[in-house]
């Protein structure tokens, strides 16, 4: 099979790869769209000892079976596999699992491929009218659906009733706000620092800001999601939450620094943490893209795989205006 190769950082190499050998409970996927993902970019920068070269990457995939009873079905992929036994999965927290693996780190590639190998448990039936590219945003979307539901649980009132702030205009933070107003949410400002990541998220119907520039007033707003994870997003998000407010932290860059612990303590704000998703998350992911009620997914960019290597280029320089590159592995 042809296949998109992590061979180091910032290098990227797509050539002939073995086909994968699915194991008992196992099928191959030949995919037909995958998304480049904020940890694929830090795993390509070299960053990230989960991922060690040379490796395949991609995560957010959707195509058809290849293999097994189901051969032909069309379908997206969660690509969290987990021992179903593990006492985190019966209680529906499958993402919290020490057993968790993800596709894209060892032992198992990732979807830069036509082909990827995933337990039939991790796929979900999607629509025949459902376009493939969308499909593959089930995962990214899962995370942002995961996070703003985690805030809502922890407000003390409706979300219409709130102000809502995303810190990050990629996917997860785009889509955040998607599903913030698919919750309900009628006050919503995006920031991001990239111009034509503004336009994007403007072109959304979204208000935005430039961080530094026209952020919103301190102490003013009841849920902020943090969907970049970096020491200024964080102070930023202390500076900005109200008293008994709620900050919702999504993002994975490293490092530890910008939280107002002080204000957390004082003023009884909300900190919570979340990780990828649950079944539950995914599956109504899915079904939300698949019934339009995320709009018109206006924000995505189609590549060929093998074209791979120069998303990757241009997503680091800053060139894209697109949320989201789908790499196409028919093309």
């Amino acid at each position: 099979m042809k296949a998109l190769v992590y061979t180091g950082p910032n290098s990227l190499v797509f050539h002939d790869e073995p086909d994968p050998m699915p194991e008992a409970d196992e099928v191959l996927v030949r995919v037909e769209a995958v998304g480049i993902c904020g940890s694929d970019m830090h795993a390509y920068h070299g960053f990230d000892a989960r991922r060690p070269p040379p490796l395949i990457l991609g995560h957010e995939a959707a195509g058809r079976i290849a293999t097994g009873p189901r051969a032909g079905e069309r379908v997206t992929i969660n690509p969290l596999v987990v021992d179903p036994a593990c006492p985190y999965a019966i209680e529906g927290r499958w993402h919290l699992s020490p057993t968790r693996q993800i596709i894209s780190m060892p032992p198992r590639p990732g979807a830069f491929a036509e082909l990827v190998r995933i337990p039939q448990r991790n796929l979900t039936p999607i629509p025949d009218a459902m376009p493939i590219a969308h499909a593959a945003l089930a995962e990214p979307v899962a995370v942002s659906w995961h996070a703003v539901r985690t805030g809502l649980q922890r407000l003390h009132q409706p979300l219409a009733a709130c102000r809502v702030v995303v810190l990050g205009g990629g996917a997860i933070g785009l889509a955040a706000g998607l599903v913030a107003r698919l919750f309900g949410a009628r006050d919503i400002r995006i920031g991001d620092t990239n111009p034509l990541r503004i336009a994007t998220l403007a072109a959304e119907g979204f208000s935005t800001y430039t961080p530094g520039l026209d952020e919103p007033d301190a102490n003013a707003i009841d849920l902020v999601i943090d969907a970049v994870g970096a020491d200024a997003t964080r102070a930023a998000a202390c500076r900005m939450v109200r008293p008994g407010g709620v900050i919702v932290h999504v993002g994975l860059i490293p490092g530890e620094g910008g939280l107002d612990i002080r204000k957390i303590t004082l003023q009884e704000i909300t900190l919570a943490g979340v990780y990828c998703y649950t079944p539950v998350d995914f599956g109504q992911s899915v079904d939300a893209l698949a019934s339009g009620r995320l709009g018109a997914l206006g924000w995505i960019e189609q590549r060929a795989l093998g074209d791979g290597a120069g998303a990757f280029a241009d997503i680091d320089s800053g060139r894209v205006s697109a949320a989201k590159i789908i790499l196409d592995a028919g093309r």
